[in-house]
């Protein structure tokens, strides 16, 4: 593992690998089409409105090419992040989208960069792009044999020397713990494959945002990771009371203000909070979306501290704390450089994650 020396936590980037166009893309929306397509339209929609967000020294790159993922990796390297955390989507029986450039990232082993996975089990939806309620893909599950199937596509990753592990166990997140039937029989059957493969066993960490306190365990998950992103604080009825500002449908918060719900009050044991960049979806969704407005380096910098004390009392090895995300353009959530900020979000990571930096 290149686990970084001198670092309070152990930083994981969600990264997202759809840069890049794929047949079903083409077809839904017109050829070429890529998530850049909707980040380079996007309009300002209200005075100091930043949009369109810029990429800075990236560009708007292409994943295909290994020359791009390497930049991104020695970038998230320099900047003190362990690795990223790919999307991984597996839509059952055998169907993957977006799967290229992780595929390439395993089969090149390039770059030397770790890694892990997240399996975002969820349906594909043409709310996102403007077509509201078309729906494009359907996560399904048929059953044992295809839980098998799906082991065994991820086994070749589990056992690269770049995989992230937890006291020496594959990390796996899954996004939607919810939606798997008899969830707490299909881990157990994962976990059993993975020692009969030789790993010490599955270290499975639920998105724990949208299920109640605890319940991970009851579905058969080690660990839950909290990314109290922009959906959980548009369900809060008392924050929107508070802090909501309705223009032209638009749903505007002060970025100093949610980031009071970004992290609990107190993580459990196995428990795992997440920095929360920022958030603007109005890209995908126009006049419906939900944004933060008023960033400052000032505020990423109190929320990233935040972040970071939450589990500055355990082993060094259990000190997981998840970037959402490295580059979610389309949701204004990425700590790539933009035009706006250059490295900004990348620098006061670093700064803050150092174990010399000083609180003043």
């Amino acid at each position: 593992m290149n686990r970084t020396k001198h670092s309070k936590a152990r930083l994981i980037a969600f990264y997202l690998p759809q840069y890049h166009p794929i047949p079903e893309n083409d077809k839904w929306w017109g050829k070429g089409f890529t998530e850049w397509t909707v980040v380079a339209k996007a309009k300002p929609l209200f005075r100091g409105h930043y949009q369109p967000r810029i990429p800075a020294d990236l560009g708007f790159y292409d994943l295909r090419l290994p020359e791009t993922r390497e930049a991104q990796a020695q970038l998230a390297k320099d900047h003190g992040i362990e690795g990223f955390c790919y999307w991984h989507y597996w839509l059952g029986n055998g169907k993957r989208l977006l799967e290229r450039p992780f595929e390439e990232v395993l089969t090149s082993r390039e770059p030397n960069y770790p890694f892990c996975l997240a399996w975002a089990n969820h349906d594909w939806k043409g709310v996102f792009f403007g077509a509201e309620g078309r729906p494009l893909a359907k996560q399904t599950y048929s059953g044992e044999d295809d839980y098998r199937r799906h082991f065994d596509y991820l086994l070749t990753a589990f056992f690269d020397s770049r995989y992230i592990t937890l006291n020496r166990k594959p990390i796996l997140v899954i996004y939607k713990p919810l939606d798997i039937p008899e969830c707490c029989k299909y881990m157990d059957l994962w976990r059993e494959l993975a020692l009969n493969a030789g790993l010490e066993g599955l270290y499975l960490i639920a998105n724990g945002s949208d299920i109640k306190a605890g319940q991970w365990q009851e579905l058969g998950f080690d660990g839950a990771v909290y990314t109290r992103n922009a959906a959980i604080c548009n369900s809060d009825e008392g924050l929107l009371r508070r802090m909501i500002r309705l223009v032209r449908r638009l749903k505007l918060y002060s970025y100093g203000d949610a980031t009071c719900f970004f992290l609990k009050e107190n993580y459990g044991p196995n428990e795992f909070p997440s920095i929360i960049p920022n958030w603007d979806s109005s890209p995908r969704l126009g006049k419906n979306a939900l944004i933060f407005k008023d960033w400052s380096p000032v505020l990423f910098r109190r929320h990233v501290r935040q972040a970071l004390e939450k589990v500055a009392e355990r082993a060094f090895e259990e000190r997981l704390v998840f970037i959402k995300s490295w580059n979610e353009w389309a949701e204004g959530n990425y700590i790539e450089p933009d035009l706006e900020n250059g490295r900004q979000y990348l620098e006061i990571i670093k700064q803050e994650n150092s174990v010399s930096s000083i609180h003043g």
